[in-house]
């Protein structure tokens, strides 16, 4: 009897997710803030660099509160991102309509 390779990813990923059930919250974090820093005023690479030099200095950490407290700062890193991009689409917007 043979197992297919897509109930092995999920067998795998529910094995990983029982270990730490924060891991599926901190992939999602990651993955959004990867998505909002390819329009970083720096450049996607920048943003790119840094975003993973701060994964990879936490991953050490194991304890849960520590781990929601990261998680926190990160959402907070998200919406300061959004803010910064509605700021800078609502000027754009103003510099076209409105004279100064």
């Amino acid at each position: 009897m043979s197992i297919s390779p897509r109930v092995t990813l999920w067998l795998f990923t529910a094995v990983l997710t029982m270990a730490n059930p924060l891991r599926a919250e901190v992939v999602r974090l990651y993955k959004n803030l990867l998505h909002l820093g390819r329009e970083y005023p720096k450049g996607g690479d920048y943003f790119r660099d840094r975003l993973r030099a701060a994964f990879t200095k936490n991953k050490g950490v194991r304890e849960p509160q520590q781990i929601r407290a990261l998680i926190g700062r990160g959402e907070h890193v998200s919406r300061e991102l959004e803010a910064l991009y509605y700021l800078r689409k609502y000027r754009a917007m103003k510099k076209r309509y409105y004279e100064e």
